[in-house]
C-alpha cells in the first residue's frame, strides 16, 4: 500500500526503518510531544493488523517522519491517529500527512470517528489538526506523567459526516 500526494508518500514501515523511527522519536524536538516506544513495540505494531505504521517520505524516497494509526478493527468504528512524528520540519509534510491519512481512513475503512490526543502545549500540532477539520472534544487534565510533571491532553476528532461535508 502506498498513499501518494504531490509532495510526500506514505508507505508501510519496514523493520529496516526502525533505526530512523527511533531516532526521530527520540529527537530533542519530538520527545516531549510523543511517548517513547521500544524497537520491539514498533516491530509488533508493524505486524499488527489493527495498526497502520507508515513512513512519511519525500518524493526522492528520503524518510521525513512516521505515522501510527490504531483501531482499524475497532467494533465501535473509532480509529485513532496515535502518533505522527516528523524529522523534517517546516515543509508542510505534517499537514499533508494528516490530510492524506484522514482521507485514506474515511475512503478505505468503515471508520465513523477518527480521533487523537495531543499535548495541550503542542500548538503547532493542534493547528495542523484543526486545519484538517478535527474538533476539540475536551481535555484530559494532567493525564500523562513526564519526568516530575504532568501534561494535559486535548482530545480531538473528526466524524465521517464532517469529513464528507468538507468535500462539498
Amino acid at each position: 500500500m502506498l498513499i501518494t500526494s504531490q509532495n510526500i508518500d506514505l508507505r508501510p514501515t519496514a523493520l529496516q526503518d526502525l533505526d530512523f523511527v527511533l531516532t526521530a522519536e527520540q529527537d530533542e524536538h519530538n520527545c516531549r510531544y510523543v511517548g517513547q516506544w521500544s524497537r520491539e513495540k514498533h516491530a509488533a505494531a508493524i505486524s499488527d493488523e489493527d495498526v497502520l505504521h507508515l513512513i512519511i517520505q519525500d518524493k526522492i524516497g528520503q524518510p521525513a517522519g512516521y505515522i501510527i494509526v490504531t483501531g482499524l478493527q475497532d467494533p465501535n468504528l473509532c480509529t485513532c491517529l496515535l502518533r505522527i512524528v516528523l524529522h523534517t520540519k517546516g515543509r508542510g509534510y505534517g499537514t499533508a500527512a494528516v490530510c492524506m491519512i484522514r482521507e485514506w481512513i474515511f475512503r478505505n475503512t468503515k471508520t465513523h470517528r477518527l480521533w487523537l490526543d495531543v499535548k495541550d502545549f503542542n500548538l503547532r500540532a493542534r493547528h495542523v489538526y484543526e486545519t484538517a477539520g478535527f474538533k476539540v472534544e475536551g481535555v484530559l487534565r494532567e493525564a500523562v506523567k513526564r519526568g516530575d510533571t504532568f501534561d494535559s491532553m486535548v482530545i480531538m476528532s473528526i466524524l465521517r459526516q464532517e469529513y464528507e461535508e468538507q468535500l462539498y
